[in-house]
């Protein structure tokens, strides 16, 4: 059971969880009163923040974290930026890993291009670059970096290492530019939720059966929206520090901000084990700590749990889905051809057998989330002796790290997965962002990664393709693969878990293939590029007055990060900023890169001096309806840019590209009734777009009319929170009122100066 709590609540003692309506039962049993704003310094995350704050005030924290990290997807934009900008060197270790572009989807040499990229820029500025196939990103922070009391910025989402005390948070790469040019990372003190622990996990229940219950609980209600998830109670113990990493990465999911966990002599083992035993202390909230929301848990009554595709909270029971397979599967249905809008075909109940079954195609065990030695482990042991069949269904398995691989392989449970018929293959992400294993088309796969949003798997519906991705835990995956792949609980086979030796990592590959550069940076060594690897190309400054052409409105509720910049084998191309550009939004509006690159043409042209109204009726009637509007608006006073209407955007991946493939291109804002997370706002301001929000509904404007926003710059210098604009068709304009959610003053100075690299330069006198 999973109970969400009104308001917040006192822990005491680090045990006992009491509401805050009952705060009189709270100073009765310790015996005085109590201050909720002292309280509220009581939590582990307080007292983690605090020690990181490069600021007085706590209210508006300017952090510096210890450790960066980033993938081969995001690796070589940042430190493109961060060159352009002026860095000699990385300031703090810095890893790179090569766990995405692993395998060469597209494009020839242009991936191994990256990575002999990211070698030749550790060795030059002082980094950590870990090769293709030795360990997926988060695992290898794990193992290597992630320590109690720390902090770790990522620009991969799912940077999370709460369990192992480290608050870490996965941002796009402005953030780690800024962190690497000496900057801080800004934001307001969030609101802190406990996430209370009681009792022990089944032993047939895996940790990602909890973090979807999880998701389920709190994604849709926004209750941990921008917050730190801290994870307290006596039913931390009952879990192995192996198996709550595996609850902890999916705290992205929720969209909350970061997550902690209370630490104990198991998170010691697990730290010794790794030979870095110095890096473990106690961290446990104070005698009493008040939390802004608390996610009650029992974890005895969890149960095997399936997120239905397109999201890790459409989340069931996988009896309660086999006891109602049509209704259920019906309304997943309705969602897929939303998601299809005509141009592809996709049916679950055709997977429905005579017996009343779910048939799967596919099964996946990998990541940072499925790929770890206990999950693994426990998949080995109920497929022993078992065969997955010569049918449809298929089985892979990817261990994250090569030191798990190692431990897997000397086991004896690599073989005992290859003998029932499963492929076990290296450390890589693929399957996760769709760069592996993508499916048959309307076939169903079911996964142990960490996301399940549209097509990201890898289908095109464009191409009238179709697919999707079910998420569950490894236990219950090795029992569907187990019954040939029809859909099957891990309960029904109990007496196979919970009989995992413990592990040992064996740090020899690491030493054997793993650049170690920190503190010797060789400031005369070349950056090696590849024909791909292109500089980011020179973009303005922002205008007086701004004049915003609709290019794509999307009316969902929510908009993910896949869906503004597709992953996938698209992938290879992020070291290309307009190579990479041409994908956005091209699984969700095909049409959009050809009006924005329209867009953008014009405002080459009207730069260089042209009049760009002599040749474009229409544009000279929009200038012409300008006249009697505020700005005194002419050609050379206002900037013409695109501008996407969203409801909701940016769920999901922590990759810049989704707000720089718009702005390359063209675009100066985006419009929305709210951000889904913080991190892709982060980006859209870093990239220099002016982060809108509409009050009201979007009536007034369509795909293709102008909207004039005038003194622009003058409002980024007020309360912002009535930026007057003017939707302008036909000779007549509509005022419409937009606002902006507080800037700090730096976010507003980059906004101005056109992106953080052109803020950067001019800071430095470059």
């Amino acid at each position: 059971m999973i109970e969400l709590y009104k308001n917040g609540g006192y822990l005491l003692h680090g045990t006992e969880m009491i509401p805050e309506e009952e705060v009189a039962a709270v100073e009765q049993k310790l015996g005085r009163k109590v201050s909720k704003e002292e309280a509220k310094k009581g939590t582990i995350a307080y007292s983690i923040l605090k020690n990181h704050n490069l600021n007085d005030n706590m209210d508006d924290l300017k952090i510096r974290f210890d450790d960066l990290t980033s993938h081969d997807i995001t690796y070589v934009g940042i430190i493109q930026t961060a060159k352009a900008s002026g860095m000699d060197k990385f300031p703090m270790p810095y890893i790179l890993t090569c766990c995405h572009n692993s395998l060469c989807a597209v494009g020839g040499t242009i991936n191994e291009d990256d990575h002999l990229f990211g070698l030749s820029a550790a060795q030059k500025y002082g980094g950590i670059y870990v090769p293709p196939h030795v360990a997926v990103i988060h695992q290898y922070m794990r193992e290597m970096y992630a320590g109690c009391g720390k902090m770790i910025l990522g620009s991969d989402s799912h940077t999370r290492y709460g369990a192992l005390g480290t608050m870490a948070v996965g941002e796009g790469g402005g953030e780690l530019d800024k962190q690497i040019l000496g900057d801080t990372w800004d934001n307001p003190y969030p609101g802190v939720v406990a996430v209370y622990l009681n009792g022990a996990p089944k032993p047939w229940v895996g940790p990602h059966d909890i973090a979807i219950a999880i998701c389920g609980a709190v994604y849709k209600n926004g209750y941990v929206k921008n917050k730190v998830m801290e994870f307290v109670g006596p039913g931390v113990a009952s879990m192995t520090t192996d198996y709550r990493n595996g609850v902890d990465v999916m705290t992205t999911e929720t969209t909350c901000l970061s997550s902690i966990w209370r630490t104990d002599e198991d998170t010691h083992k697990f730290l010794k084990e790794h030979n870095r035993e110095a890096d473990y202390k106690e961290l446990t909230p104070a005698d009493v700590a008040y939390y802004d929301g608390v996610v009650s848990i029992d974890l005895s009554t969890i149960k095997p749990m399936i997120a239905l595709p397109f999201h890790p909270s459409n989340a069931y029971e996988i009896d309660e889905l086999n006891a109602n397979l049509d209704d259920i599967l019906a309304e997943t249905e309705k969602a897929a051809a939303k998601v299809a809008q005509g141009r592809a075909t996709f049916t679950l109940r055709d997977k429905i057998t005579k017996d009343g079954k779910l048939q799967v195609q596919q099964g996946v065990i990998g990541g940072c989330a499925g790929g770890n030695y206990t999950n693994v482990g426990e998949a080995a042991n109920l497929l022993k002796g078992k065969f997955i069949g010569a049918g449809e269904f298929a089985l892979n398995v990817y261990p994250s790290s090569m030191p798990v691989y190692m431990d897997l392989m000397r086991k004896g449970y690599l073989t005992e997965l290859m003998a029932s018929g499963a492929v076990v293959k290296t450390a890589f992400c693929g399957p996760c962002f769709g760069a592996g294993d993508t499916p048959n088309n309307n076939g169903l796969s079911i996964r142990h990664t960490t996301r399940n949003f549209p097509n990201r798997e890898g289908s095109k519906p464009g191409q009238g393709q179709m697919a999707a991705v079910a998420l569950m835990d490894a236990r219950s995956i090795a029992a569907t693969a187990a019954n040939n792949g029809r859909l099957t609980s891990a309960e029904k086979y109990a007496e196979a878990f919970g009989d995992v030796p413990e592990y040992h990592f064996d740090e020899s590959p690491y030493k054997a293939r793993v650049y170690y550069g920190f503190g010797k940076a060789d400031t005369k060594k070349e950056l090696v590029y590849g024909p791909n690897i292109k500089d980011w190309p020179t973009l303005p400054s922002l205008g007086e007055n701004i004049l915003l052409k609709v290019c794509s409105k999307i009316l969902d509720p929510v908009t993910t990060t896949d869906e503004l910049i597709p992953s996938g084998e698209t992938s290879s191309y992020r070291s290309n900023p307009l190579g990479l550009a041409e994908f956005t939004l091209s699984r969700r509006d095909p049409g959009y890169v050809g009006r924005t690159k329209a867009v953008k043409e014009v405002e080459v042209a009207r730069e260089a001096g042209k009049d760009v109204t002599a040749d474009d009726a229409d544009l000279k009637a929009v200038f012409d309806g300008l006249k009697n509007l505020p700005g005194n608006a002419t050609l050379a006073n206002t900037e013409i840019g695109s501008t996407i209407y969203a409801n909701k955007p940016g769920d999901g991946s922590a990759r810049e590209q989704a707000a720089s493939c718009q702005r390359v291109i063209g675009a100066l804002a985006n419009i929305t009734q709210d951000y889904a997370t913080k991190r892709y706002r982060s980006n859209v301001i870093n990239w220099g777009m002016l982060p809108f929000h509409l009050k009201g509904e979007p009536k007034d404007f369509e795909v293709g009319d102008y909207i004039y926003v005038p003194e622009v710059r003058k409002a980024l210098a007020g309360d912002m929170q009535d930026i007057k604009a003017y939707v302008v068709k036909k000779g007549a304009a509509v005022p419409i009122s937009l606002y902006i959610k507080p800037l700090n003053e730096e976010e507003k100075a980059i906004i101005k100066a056109g992106c953080l690299i052109n803020f950067n330069r001019a800071r430095k006198g470059l």
